[in-house]
């Protein structure tokens, strides 16, 4: 069975939402959006109470539980990766933390070849066009964006604490990471709307799937592109034992950076010899497809609190039922927040030119598997370099379409890698021992007094970090040989008719969690694609750290 659309859209995760709402909004033009996972069905608690988010990672429903290669530099540890298996993408089960990256994040990728028309100038008129900033709107954010933002109260004893301890320690209290100065540390903004996560889907999506000339079908697994010559033509798809295929004008990867590369060379289009070696029949000579992996790894530095002032209470399940009640009913109680209320961003030396470790507070102690390493109060940040320089790949193993991708990341790879993190720990140490915890101080639970040098440090993040789950850059924008999507169309260089629009098209990664600057590539390629006037760049002053006023 065949049917033609204009536009087809290859995942149904942030891009992917994004894409389908500004491309459908043209009634002469028809779009089909494939998406692997099931929908986001309304009722499912699961996804849409944002305390529930540690119950869909790990869960074969919600999660495709992906794990890397054994890697090299940790112990030969295999790392879990969660990415989203339902409608919205990991959208429907990220941390529902909301950061755009440094201004000087999208300087870094203007000054690379081509990339000119992404610098924050050009990037920030289509942030605020997504955005509704509760907050407030401004010259740095949106106020009538699908995308609803609520800032985290981070009123509790514990976050005050933090706060104060931060300025003890000597970091900066910051109004807004999004807004002109993301050093230092604030209230984070959330992708929360009265209580509910407002994912992709529920922003993007639900809202116009009214649309005649809008087709999503879920539960549809992306097999192959097809091609005439170097003109992508059809996807092959499967749902349930049914092969069908969709032919398109323009078919618009949006599967993330493990699976647009995965669907790349799975078609033919990636390093010739290394697809052979797959038994996949080379269509198109891309070396870098799959390359240039970046990501975030964290660990977790928990202590013990000696006042009942964390949030532990609301993990006890005999409460789960009234804490169930009161977020339906009204949307509030411990149910309606994430609990990823405040943190920030600071320079470990001063080599970097802006902020290279990222801290999320966290009220209560516990991993993101729902584990804790104390039954009793508690409380905890969550640390890690954010421009690290190592580097992994993606690579088929076969030409199975059912069969994961080896993921290889080389987390602590580099001299550079590994001094940062000596240097995040100290650093998050430093602000948890200051006197505004005092009163709430009940020894570091993890890692322990014990760990204290830096080799100690380092076997210790070895054994313990996890994935901040940020993977990005595996099809990266580019005119260098080590890129594969052209900036300025979003299309892969030497094909027509196909383009990558997600996390992977990112020229480096994020300062920050990347939900927030994958819809704004969305937003961004949507004008691009449909060969609209670019939205004007707008020249507004940020934080730039004066090395001068250190000396």
């Amino acid at each position: 069975m065949t049917s033609r659309y204009d536009f087809i859209i290859v995942g149904g995760g942030s891009a992917g939402c994004v894409l389908a709402n500004r491309l459908s909004a043209d009634p002469g033009v028809n779009v089909l959006v494939l998406e692997a996972g099931r929908p986001d069905y309304l009722w499912d608690v699961f996804i849409h109470m944002p305390s529930a988010l540690s119950f869909p990672i790990g869960n074969p429903r919600y999660d495709w539980q992906y794990r890397s290669e054994p890697e090299p530099h940790m112990n030969g540890r295999r790392i879990y990766h969660a990415r989203g298996k339902v409608l919205g993408g990991s959208s429907s089960i990220n941390g529902m933390i909301f950061q755009r990256g440094n201004p000087l994040d999208f300087e870094r990728w203007a000054r690379d070849p081509g990339m000119e028309s992404w610098s924050y100038a050009h990037c920030l008129p289509y942030f605020k066009r997504m955005e509704t900033c509760l907050s407030g709107a401004d010259e740095y954010r949106g106020g009538d964006g699908p995308l609803h933002l609520e800032r985290g109260p981070a009123s509790s004893p514990l976050f005050k604490a933090f706060f104060e301890a931060v300025a003890q320690a000597g970091y900066p209290i910051t109004k807004d990471v999004n807004g002109f100065q993301q050093e230092g540390f604030a209230a984070f903004d959330r992708n929360i709307r009265r209580g509910r996560r407002l994912s992709a889907a529920r922003a993007y999506l639900h809202p116009v799937a009214h649309r005649p000339n809008l087709e999503v079908v879920c539960r549809a697994t992306a097999t192959h592109i097809a091609f005439e010559g170097k003109r992508a033509v059809a996807v092959d798809y499967e749902v349930g034992r049914s092969k069908k295929r969709a032919e398109g004008r323009e078919i618009i990867l949006c599967g993330g950076s493990i699976n647009s590369p995965q669907l790349l060379q799975l078609s033919g289009v990636g390093r010739a010899a290394e697809l052979r070696a797959a038994g996949v029949i080379p269509v198109h000579e891309l070396p870098a497809v799959g390359e240039n992996l970046e990501d975030h790894l964290e660990v977790y530095i928990q202590y013990a609190c000696t006042k009942p002032v964390s949030m532990i209470p609301s993990l006890s399940k005999w409460r789960w039922p009234w804490i169930g009640l009161q977020w339906m009913i009204g949307r509030t109680g411990p149910g309606a927040t994430n609990h990823f209320e405040a943190g920030g961003f600071i320079r470990s030396n001063e080599d970097v030119e802006y902020p290279n470790v990222m801290f999320h507070f966290l009220p209560l102690a516990i991993r993101y598997d729902g584990t804790s390493p104390t039954r009793g109060h508690g409380y905890q940040v969550h640390v890690g370099p954010m421009y690290s320089n190592s580097r992994g790949t993606v690579k088929i193993r076969s030409k199975d379409p059912l069969e994961k991708p080896a993921l290889r990341f080389n987390y602590l790879s580099t001299p550079e890698d590994r001094r940062e993190w000596v240097e995040a720990i100290r650093a998050a140490r430093r602000i948890l021992s200051r006197a505004a915890f005092a009163e709430y101080d009940g020894g570091e639970i993890s890692p322990g007094p014990k760990v204290s040098s830096d080799q100690d440090i380092l076997d210790w993040v070895a054994r313990d970090a996890e994935t901040a789950l940020h993977p990005s850059c595996t099809c990266r924008m580019g005119t260098d040989d080590a890129s594969v999507i052209d900036p300025k169309t979003m299309r892969v260089h030497g094909l027509e008719g196909l383009r990558v629009v997600d996390a992977s098209a990112m020229r480096h990664v994020t300062n920050g969690n990347i939900y927030a600057p994958v819809m704004m590539i969305g937003e961004k390629a949507s004008d691009l694609i449909l060969g609209n006037t670019p939205l004007k760049p707008e020249n507004v002053p940020f934080y730039r750290h004066s090395r001068e006023k250190v000396a």
